[in-house]
Order: structure tokens, then C-alpha cells, then sequence
């Protein structure tokens, strides 16, 4: 069902119609994880949360995907919750779990609308590979977190992965955008940081919001999170930030971030 079929006022909040459309492509849910086999970051990312998702608990994968998360923790004994947007990716995400001989849980909901979740109901939470990045409006980010912090016992933890807006100055395309957008988050500008990609394969524009890294910190702190740690990310094969001292915030591609609830 493509993004022409809904005005903008009839989308769910937080949720643009490149979003819309990312979450209604069969094709696309089917084809991921052959898209993501040579992605370093779908290696650390995992490897990163395993660092500090230690202890079998009930664990929420927001903007789960195909699993890949779900999967391997579910092996290891934790009770896992995939929720997605797109019913596709969940279809999948079954499949997968089924064919590995584990139970993940599964829920379609829109990140920001998750008050059908219980308060302290889970001992961990993840948001990978930009999720954070591709809700809408920074109210919305805002509400996603916030759920978080809601769902999650006391001394929960929450691993997010975000794209770094300033990694752009280093890409002969997006350094103008950069400028740019340093202007419009100057003037104070609602939308600063928000950069979309073109429309590609008869799917609407998608936007992905990218953060600075102070941003992304202010965010977790004010919705009462500790942050444990912050690793910078690169494109290199192993997704590692060589000597990230030296100018990181300007040339991490991303940051892992593992927080705690206070």
C-alpha cells in the first residue's frame, strides 16, 4: 500500500511516508538480511549488546526487524519481545525463529504509541541500526524514549544506535547539507538534523533524523537514563573508530550507546 493512499494527517505518529512505505514492502522484508550480511555494524551492534545484556531477563527489541537480535538472545534463554511497524518484518522474524528452533514474541505497533506495553515489564531494551532515527519529529523521539524508560525495571538497560549528523563534513555530497543544517539548528530550526534521501524503487523519500553527539546524551539523560557507554562507530570492515581522541565526534559514523535506567 504506498504512501499516495494516505494523507499526511492519517499516518501514524512519528511515522513519515518513506517510513510507511519501508514497512509495507514485502520484497524489502525478504531481501534484509541478504542486505545486511556485509554491514559491520549488523556484527558489533549484536556484539555490543551482549557485553551488556549479560543475564537472562525479558528482553524488547524496538524496530526488531527480521530478528536478528530476537534470535540469538532467545537461544541464550531470554524471553524476547520483537515490535515492528511492518507486519513483513515480523513474518519474517518468525520464520527465522522457528527454522532456529527458539520463541520470540512478536508485536506490530508503532514505537511511539506503546502504551499497550506494562510499566517495568522488561529488564532490557534495544533500538538498532538507526530506528531512533527514522521516527519523525523530535516529540516523537522524545515519546520512543520515554517509553523506554517507562517499560524498563529499575536498573534496566537500553543499548541505542544512532548516525552521527557530522560524519556528512567528511562526504563530498552531504557537506553542503551539513552547513546547511548547522545554520537551521542555529536559528533553532524544529527539523535541523533531519536529512532525506531521495526516492528510490517507486518508494516514497525517506528521511532519517542523524545526532550530534551531545544530542543523543541530553536525550537519554532527560528521560531519567544513566549512559554507561559510548562507543563510535566507523565504515571500516570491523565498524571501529580508529583513535576516536582525535576529532571523534566529527568522524564516528554512529555511536552505540548502552544506558541504564536511574
Amino acid at each position: 500500500m504506498g504512501h499516495d493512499q494516505f494523507r499526511r494527517w492519517q499516518l501514524p505518529r512519528g511515522v513519515t511516508p518513506g517510513v510507511w512505505d519501508y514497512a509495507h514492502d514485502e520484497a524489502l522484508a525478504r531481501a534484509y538480511d541478504a542486505k545486511l550480511a556485509d554491514s559491520p555494524l549488523s556484527r558489533i551492534d549484536v556484539q555490543f549488546v551482549e557485553k551488556h545484556f549479560t543475564k537472562p531477563g525479558r528482553l524488547v527489541d524496538l524496530g526488531c526487524g527480521t530478528g536478528r537480535l530476537l534470535i540469538p538472545f532467545a537461544a541464550r534463554d531470554f524471553w524476547t519481545l520483537g515490535v515492528d511497524l511492518s507486519a513483513d518484518m515480523l513474518r519474517v522474524a518468525g520464520q527465522r525463529a522457528s527454522e532456529a528452533g527458539v520463541a520470540v514474541h512478536r508485536l506490530q505497533a508503532n514505537l511511539a504509541d506503546l502504551a499497550c506495553l506494562d510499566d517495568a515489564s522488561f529488564d532490557y531494551a534495544a533500538c538498532l541500526f538507526s530506528t531512533l532515527g527514522m521516527i519523525s519529529g523530535s516529540e516523537a523521539r522524545r515519546c520512543v524514549v520515554a517509553h523506554v524508560a517507562r517499560l524498563l525495571k529499575p536498573g534496566g538497560k537500553f543499548v541505542l544506535h544512532v548516525h552521527n549528523r557530522w560524519f556528512n563534513l567528511w562526504q563530498r555530497g552531504t557537506r553542503g547539507w551539513v552547513i546547511k543544517d548547522w545554520l537551521r539548528s542555529w536559528l533553532l530550526w524544529r527539523q535541523a538534523g533531519d536529512h532525506t534521501a531521495p526516492a528510490h524503487e517507486g518508494r516514497a523519500a525517506l528521511t532519517l533524523h542523524l545526532f550530534t553527539r551531545g544530542e543523543v546524551k541530553r536525550l537519554l539523560t532527560r528521560a531519567g537514563f544513566r549512559i554507561i557507554e559510548i562507543l563510535p562507530l566507523s565504515t571500516a570492515a570491523d565498524g571501529r573508530l580508529r583513535c576516536p581522541a582525535w576529532f571523534g565526534r566529527l568522524r564516528a559514523y554512529g555511536y552505540l550507546i548502552a544506558a541504564t535506567k536511574r
